[in-house]
């Protein structure tokens, strides 16, 4: 078997996905080919995983490919192909992204994912990933496609809309959601044996229902423990209980993140609402420094001292996919896939996250109906910027650029329409080629 893992030098997920593979009984004797357009990160990573290798028992092959002229040698022949990808990485795009808005008051937390930064990553991954889809097509075309870069519905649904390869968009935010909110609610006591279901778009899944082992329903007791917690100068988690007190659900993933998808809590008028809600402006790149340096040291001590690297099998969805496939053994997860009917008050074009059933057949989204109304609504304000940012993809046309970020709920609460435009413009500027030229 191949399993092979396009963007190496990801400092989070090489080592997670791989490694769990390494304690995978049926995967661990797999090819492990490593690619990326970086050499030195290359080798950072192959020296780590391959210290991880021989703590686990030696098994299976690592190879490495490097650059674009061997990526088709990398993916040549591959079962499963996993894509961690930052095209610009943080320097230069991911400090563009951030720099180039904040000259004209817009501010941002993570930027990825939605926003003028989600849009901009967006479009500068999608011809790439593309180039991945048609290489898949030509030398691997009944592989499954794992995507775990962000924007995860932008490049998921783009793949999935206009390739024939079989992609899956992949998020850690929903096997953890309601085990962290209960940690949070001092609930822990109700985690085994819970019934969940989560649903909607990646990033702003909700937690639709959740009840105990007996099927008793828990968000009454959730919904009390919040409103007290939100007023307890610890938590942190504030956006997220904002949206069970005003919208009536809890969603998947952080305050952080959410902060941003909405024009209510990031608002250069209203200052104060960042230390209330306690917003972390400017989080991403601070995060990027610390995983970078990390990453740096801990390949520095491989080095120095030759030591084995341990892993324990993570929580990440991909292992237990491939898993679940070459053994035919059931598993689901919360998988992000075309809207193809599943929830009915959504658009057909939509990358939604739903259950999907993963076996022997590979993976089959489970349908569940109707949102509740005002978290469909929620929901379509960050799809209408994600179909309009992918329709700026597909036909290069600036107007749709112009589009995406007017209808930005953050963008839009907080500049005019010409600043935006001209925004936009400085981005695609200050961007250069690292973008695909626009008309």
């Amino acid at each position: 078997m191949k399993i092979t893992f396009m963007g190496a030098g990801s400092t989070v997920f090489a080592r997670n996905v791989i490694g769990d593979c390494m304690c995978t009984e049926s995967l661990r004797d797999s090819v492990f080919a490593l690619y990326d357009i970086d050499g030195q990160r290359l080798e950072e990573s192959r020296t780590i995983l391959e210290a991880m290798r021989k703590a686990k028992g030696g098994y299976g092959k690592i190879e490495c490919y490097l650059g674009v002229e061997n990526r088709k040698e990398a993916l040549r022949g591959a079962n499963f192909v996993v894509n961690a990808i930052q095209v610009g990485l943080y320097d230069p795009c991911t400090i563009i992204d951030f720099e180039v808005p904040k000259k004209y008051g817009l501010r941002q937390t993570i930027g990825d994912t939605l926003g003028i930064g989600g849009i901009m990553r967006a479009l500068r991954t999608i011809p790439v990933m593309m180039d991945f889809a048609r290489d898949m097509e030509e030398v691997c075309p009944d592989a499954v496609f794992l995507n775990y870069t962000n924007p995860m519905a932008m490049l998921s649904g783009y793949v999935q809309r206009y390739s024939g390869i079989q992609t899956v968009g992949l998020c850690h935010s929903v096997q953890v959601c309601s085990k962290h909110l209960f940690w949070d609610l001092d609930m822990g006591d109700k985690l085994e044996g819970r019934k969940e279901l989560i649903a909607g778009i990646n990033h702003m899944a909700w937690l639709l229902e959740i009840k105990d082992k007996n099927g008793v329903d828990l968000y009454p007791m959730i919904k009390e423990r919040a409103l007290k917690r939100m007023e307890e100068d610890t938590c942190y988690n504030r956006v997220r209980y904002d949206y069970i007190k005003n919208f009536g659900y809890y969603c998947t993933e952080s305050s952080e993140h959410n902060a941003e998808y909405n024009m209510f809590y990031i608002k250069s008028k209203y200052p104060e609402l960042i230390e209330r809600y306690k917003i972390p402006l400017d989080e991403y790149p601070s995060r990027c420094i610390h995983q970078i340096n990390a990453w740096k040291e801990e390949y520095k001590k491989l080095l120095e001292t030759g030591a084995k690297e341990e892993h324990q099998r993570s929580e990440e969805y991909a292992s237990y996919i491939m898993e679940a496939i070459v053994c035919d053994k059931p598993y689901q997860i919360g998988g992000n896939v075309l809207n193809t009917g599943l929830i009915t008050n959504l658009p057909a074009e939509a990358c939604v996250e739903v259950p999907c059933l993963v076996n022997g057949r590979g993976i089959n989204p489970c349908y569940v109906g109707a949102l509740p109304v005002q978290c469909a609504a929620m929901n379509m304000t960050n799809i209408n910027v994600q179909l309009l940012t992918m329709e700026a993809a597909r036909t290069l046309k600036k107007e749709h650029i112009y589009h995406a970020a007017m209808l930005d709920p953050h963008t839009g609460s907080e500049l005019d329409i010409d600043t935006i435009k001209t925004m936009v413009d400085d981005l695609i500027e200050t961007h250069g080629d690292w973008l695909p030229k626009y008309h």
